[in-house]
């Protein structure tokens, strides 16, 4: 239901909605209603013909038609980095060989939640922006922006030379998360889990750290992680 409003809120309405009959529809009457708003065409379906469409039973009652996600270039955020519009520092979250839909999109929810400026993605072995992730997202790939660069390596040369830290998470870096100093332009570069950074992007940060664990676990998953760095960031920035 959230990734479907937040089309409505962005003024990007789906072409066509179908609303499961039954219960659901009076659930859904607030989306029904902004649809017929927004001119949108809408259905009613049983729920298994929901259920066909979504591959699944979690939909929630509702499924939107509309235009794919589109990443935006390496050029945009440069320029945008060059004219920052923010009186915040930029604060970015890049994402190396995340493969798994679901932590895309739940990496997106941290980086919206925490107010990152964007997320950057290499367009090679990572993700695609499909429903799942959009769904997973609950509304955070329609509002956080994503980046999608050629050469990790070498985007992350040039923000460098735009003044932007880059930290990467490493399990056997000496410097703890809480050690270093996120309130500047900073990015925080995760790995995928088990590989981690690849090679190049390793050796492409400024500095390496990682998080405290004190349990039995060697790592967490990289949402998680994700979510605990960039509060971090909000908190050091807030404090």
């Amino acid at each position: 239901m959230h990734a479907v409003e937040a089309l409505f809120e962005r003024g990007d309405p789906p072409r066509e909605l179908w609303v499961q009959e039954g219960r659901a529809e009076v659930r859904l009457n607030a989306l029904v209603e902004q649809a017929r708003r927004a001119g949108t065409r809408l259905l009613g379906q049983p729920r298994e013909a929901l259920d066909e469409i979504a591959q699944s039973g979690a939909h929630q009652g509702v499924i939107a038609f509309c235009a794919p996600l589109v990443a935006q270039s390496e050029e945009a955020l440069m320029l945008r980095l060059n004219g920052w519009p923010h009186e915040a520092p930029p604060l970015l979250l890049i994402l190396d060989g995340v493969t798994d839909v679901h932590n895309l999109g739940a990496c997106l929810r941290s980086a919206d939640a925490a107010g990152a400026h964007g997320v950057i993605l290499p367009k090679d072995k990572t993700a695609p922006l499909n429903a799942t992730v959009r769904k997973v997202a609950s509304g955070a790939a329609e509002s956080v922006p994503v980046y999608q660069v050629t050469n990790l390596a070498r985007a992350m040369a040039r923000l460098k030379e735009a003044g932007v830290w880059l930290s990467g998470t490493a399990g056997e870096a000496e410097a703890s998360l809480f050690e270093v100093d996120l309130t500047g332009p900073c990015a925080l570069v995760m790995g995928a889990e088990g590989k981690g950074l690849r090679r190049l992007t390793r050796e492409a940060c400024d500095t390496l750290i990682k998080l405290p664990m004190a349990g039995s676990v060697s790592s967490l998953n990289v949402s998680v992680a994700a979510g605990i760095c960039l509060y971090e960031a909000v908190r050091q920035r807030h404090h």
